[in-house]
C-alpha cells in the first residue's frame, strides 16, 4: 500500500507536468509566463503550511514538554525551508522571464528572502545549543515568534508596498481570472503537492519514532 501511494503522488505530478505544459491555456496578459503559477504557488503555500506545523508543535512542547513535539517541530521547519527554497528559485525564474533579472529586490522577493534567514537562524540557533530541554525551549519559543512573521512576509508586505509582482499586470483587481482547464490543473497541483509534502511530513515522523525507539533502548 506504502509503494502504491508513491507511484500514485508521483503519476499525479508527472500528469500536471503534462497538464501545465501541454493542455491548459495561457492566463491574458502573461503568456507562457502562466506555465510557473502551478509550481510556484504550491510551493508558497506549503511553506507557510509547515511553519505553521512547526509552530502547533512547539506551543505543544512548551505546554506537555516531551521531546517528540520539539522533534516533529524540527523536521516540519525543515521541510518548510525546502519549500521556501524552491518557491524562492520558481519566483525568481519567473523573475527572470519576466523582467530580465533573477533578482531585483522587489517586495516579494525581498520578504520571502528575509523569511529565509529568519528559518536559517531557527537551525542556527539549535545547532548553537548542545543541551537537548534547552535547545528545544528556546526554539520552540524562536518557532512560535517566527510563525508570527510568515504572515506579515508572505501575505501583507508584497500588498502594502508597489510590486513588480505580475499580479497586477493581469487586471486591475490584481487577480488571475482562470477559465476550467487553469484552474482544473492549478487545483490538480495543489492537491498533488500537499500530498506530496505529507508524504515526506509522515516519513520524517517514522524516523522521529525510531530515534525515540533507539534513545529508549539505550
Amino acid at each position: 500500500m506504502s509503494y502504491f501511494w508513491k507511484f500514485g503522488i508521483f503519476l499525479w505530478l508527472i500528469l500536471v507536468f503534462l497538464a501545465a505544459f501541454l493542455w491548459a491555456p495561457l492566463a491574458e496578459g502573461l503568456g507562457e509566463y502562466t506555465r510557473i503559477i502551478y509550481f510556484h504557488v504550491p510551493t508558497a503555500w506549503l511553506t507557510v503550511v509547515a511553519f505553521l506545523i512547526g509552530a502547533v508543535y512547539s506551543i505543544l512542547y512548551l505546554r506537555k514538554r516531551q521531546i517528540k513535539f520539539d522533534m516533529i517541530a524540527e523536521a516540519a521547519s525543515q521541510i518548510g525551508l525546502v519549500f521556501c527554497l524552491l518557491a524562492t528559485i520558481t519566483g525568481s525564474i519567473w523573475a527572470k522571464m519576466s523582467w530580465g533579472s533573477f533578482w531585483n529586490w522587489d517586495p516579494r522577493e525581498t520578504s520571502i528572502f528575509i523569511l529565509l534567514l529568519v528559518y536559517a537562524a531557527y537551525f542556527a540557533l539549535r545547532s548553537a545549543v548542545e543541551q537537548p530541554d534547552r535547545k528545544a525551549a528556546l526554539a520552540s519559543v524562536y518557532s512560535i515568534f517566527a510563525f508570527i512573521t510568515v504572515p506579515f512576509f508572505v501575505f501583507i508586505v508584497p500588498r502594502v508596498y508597489a510590486s513588480l509582482h505580475p499580479d497586477p499586470l493581469v487586471n486591475p483587481e490584481g487577480k488571475i481570472h482562470m477559465e476550467g482547464k487553469m484552474l482544473m490543473t492549478f487545483l490538480s497541483s495543489l492537491f498533488g503537492f500537499t500530498l506530496l509534502f505529507f508524504w515526506i511530513f509522515k516519513s520524517k515522523l517514522e524516523l522521529i519514532k525510531i530515534k525515540i525507539s533507539l534513545k529508549e533502548r539505550e
